[in-house]
């Protein structure tokens, strides 16, 4: 093998449509336009969504829904995934360092900590925001908490 002997795997490649080359290639005379209108003239182009006057879907389907614009989206972790972070790599306090580097957090994120599951160890556990239960459960064992 060598550079003279390469070309593309078999069926990767079209040939593109020869248009505008006289009514012997096929493709002749009004070059696949149709006739007259706004579609056989050179540069035409329709709205996005345009349905040939048809209602277009994006006005046929109704408004759904609502998003608060002051919204804060919080990305849960539970007690009990905090347990066990705290057992397989013997940790005593949890910040946002160590919920980034498992994983459990991307750096834009904020992180609540909610109550499922329960802690059985001490824990120093700082976090943007913590459910009732969760906060009752972590002080419940001789835990803290913090709010970053």
């Amino acid at each position: 093998m060598n550079l003279s002997n390469l070309k593309p795997a078999a069926g990767s490649t079209k040939n593109s449509k020869r248009i505008g080359r006289g009514t012997g290639s096929g493709r002749g005379g009004t070059s696949t336009r149709g006739h007259k209108g706004a579609g056989s003239r050179s540069g035409h182009s329709t709205k996005i969504g345009f349905e040939g006057g048809q209602m277009p879907l994006q006005r046929r389907v109704p408004k759904v829904g609502f998003k608060p614009i002051n919204r804060v989206e919080y990305v849960g972790v539970n007690l009990d995934v905090l347990q066990g972070l705290a057992e397989k790599f013997n940790l005593t306090t949890i910040d946002f360092a160590t919920l980034q580097e498992h994983g459990l957090a991307s750096k834009n994120d904020l992180v609540k900590v909610l109550g499922r599951g329960e802690v059985k160890s001490k824990l120093e556990v700082k976090a943007h925001a913590f459910s009732a239960t969760a906060q009752k459960a972590i002080e419940a064992v001789g835990g803290s908490i913090e709010k970053l």
